[in-house]
């Protein structure tokens, strides 16, 4: 099948874009490579990067509530998730008290500083 397009971002909207983009870089790695007052994009110089957008009337979603849908989340594979679990929520994360791979999963659920879930998955 011919390719009709390719990915370029994907987008977080937020109340903070830097706040945010900080946040996601301490973990990702991934270094700024634009910033305005609206707009903040992450990237390592490949062609997708994780930007995020200010929303005035940001609401976060309330995952798992179907009334205020997720729509997103990022899957995020780490090496040591007993490891990375400290360090996320040093940074501003929180552990979501709903974990549907517990006991026995390859995952975590946490929320960033702006309310989106994100899973720290094991590498594998």
């Amino acid at each position: 099948m011919e390719r009709i397009a390719r990915l370029r971002n994907i987008v977080l909207d937020c109340p903070d874009p830097k706040a945010l983009a900080e946040f996601y870089s301490s973990i990702t790695g991934l270094a700024v490579c634009y910033e305005d007052d609206e707009w903040v994009s992450l990237g390592d110089g490949g062609p997708v990067r994780l930007a995020f957008q200010r929303a005035e009337d940001y609401r976060p979603p309330r995952w798992p509530d179907a009334e205020h849908p997720q729509q997103l989340h990022l899957d995020l594979t780490v090496d040591d998730r007993g490891k990375a679990e400290p360090e996320v929520l040093a940074l501003g994360a929180t552990r979501h008290p709903h974990q549907p791979g517990e006991p026995d999963g390859d995952f975590t659920v946490f929320l960033d500083p702006a309310g989106h879930p994100f899973c720290l998955c094991d590498a594998g």
